[in-house]
């Protein structure tokens, strides 16, 4: 769930809540906002981690401390910590660390010498990266929840990285646009290309962006490789170079499209087709009830999974353990769509009612597989900047 980081949009709430939303507009793990790192400067750049030893995240408890680290949008009921502190007999200190690509390379930068015992927030477009630089331990909880192992990392990768949650980025629009200005909606990728959405169209950037980058991807499992890389006029390069022509802007993060840019957004901007996720229409319903006043395109979706896992060489191992089991416990899983929003893992826990009416899941989302990811992330991103942003 995160490359994404989801941090911004998680803590939108009280921006949007002023608009006359009647529930807060936040964009997910999906669920994101993202910090500002660059997707494809994410190798060696260092980003410090700080503590969180205060507010929702984190409560202080009365034994053995141990130690999550996380991306910055992390956000739990204080009464779910406390209830791992006094369930567990541990003290839960929570320790954000940018978005779910600069968390993973500051525990790479600090293999050796980690930072803490735990970690929550590598997604699927990093999980590769994590395991092969070695930074987490072998661990799989005993008892996963009915419905996690559709969710799972392939091949070895599973024994390092436990899912937790899911959800799908997608392209969404503004349904009262549509109506009001008597134009059809999009429906697919292909779709956004059309000249009757020139302009139209604003999306966060595959470089400094997590759903910016499973936008990215979710284009190249749509279209596929250009048979002559950045300068083709075929698959996903022509695809993105069809969208320049049809003016789609590109901003630094979700915030700035959905926020500013989007007209059902916060500033009621001049673009009606936006990317963000598949969760964010229950959040525009209007005070006074009934549907949202937008829709999320479901055959544009990108599927990811937000993973658990121990930190090698930690100091507390079995404390570590202990928070990716919990993280699995119905207390978390019922929380998520409302602190962090995104989909449990597990099936058996109740959704919020406006979620299991109004929240999708893709069908058939794009996916890549995490290997072909790290693999060829950099490429990808730098051949995106040479045609989406010159």
């Amino acid at each position: 769930m995160s490359l994404p980081t989801h941090a911004t949009r998680r803590h939108t709430k009280a921006l949007v809540l002023s608009l006359g939303a009647a529930l807060t507009l936040a964009g997910c793990s999906l669920t994101g906002g993202e910090s500002q790192q660059s997707a494809a400067s994410e190798d060696g750049s260092d980003t410090a981690a700080s503590d969180s030893t205060t507010g929702p995240t984190s409560a202080s408890g009365t034994g053995e401390e141990v130690v999550l680290i996380t991306h910055d949008s992390f956000s739990l009921p204080p009464g779910v910590i406390e209830q791992f502190n006094e369930e567990t007999g541990y003290s839960l200190t929570v320790r954000p660390s940018g978005d779910a690509g600069a968390m993973t390379n500051t525990l790479a930068l600090t293999q050796g010498s980690p930072l803490g015992d735990a970690v929550f927030g590598i997604d699927n477009t990093f999980a590769s990266r994590a395991v092969e630089q070695g930074v987490l331990a072998p661990y799989t909880p005993a008892d996963l929840p009915q419905g996690a192992e559709a969710h799972a990392l392939e091949g070895d990768l599973a024994d390092y990285l436990t899912p937790v949650d899911h959800g799908d980025v997608c392209v969404n629009i503004d349904r009262t646009w549509f109506e009001r200005e008597g134009v059809p909606e999009p429906q697919t990728l292909e779709d956004l290309t059309d000249p009757q959405y020139a302009g139209l169209f604003v999306t966060p950037g595959a470089s400094t962006s997590s759903p910016g980058l499973a936008f990215l991807l979710a284009t190249i499992a749509e279209f596929g490789e250009g048979s002559d890389g950045a300068d083709s006029a075929d698959g996903w390069q022509g695809y993105w170079q069809d969208l320049v022509e049809n003016d789609v802007k590109v901003t630094a993060g979700w915030e700035d499209a959905y926020l500013v840019d989007f007209s059902a957004g916060g500033d009621a901007g001049d673009r009606p087709i936006v990317l963000s996720y598949a969760s964010s229409p229950p959040f525009t319903i209007p005070e006074d009830g009934g549907e949202p006043t937008t829709a999320a395109l479901m055959d544009t979706c990108f599927a990811q999974v937000e993973y658990a896992g121990v930190i090698e060489g930690a100091k507390n191992p079995k404390g570590g353990q202990a928070v990716v089991d919990y993280m699995l416990s119905d207390v978390v899983q019922e929380s998520l769509p409302e602190s962090m929003y995104v989909f449990p893992v597990s099936e058996t826990v109740d959704l919020p009612s406006d979620w299991e009416q109004w929240a999708e899941i893709a069908q058939d989302p794009r996916e890549i597989p995490a290997t072909d990811i790290e693999e060829h992330r950099v490429e990808w991103v730098t051949e995106w900047a040479d045609i989406a942003t010159g």
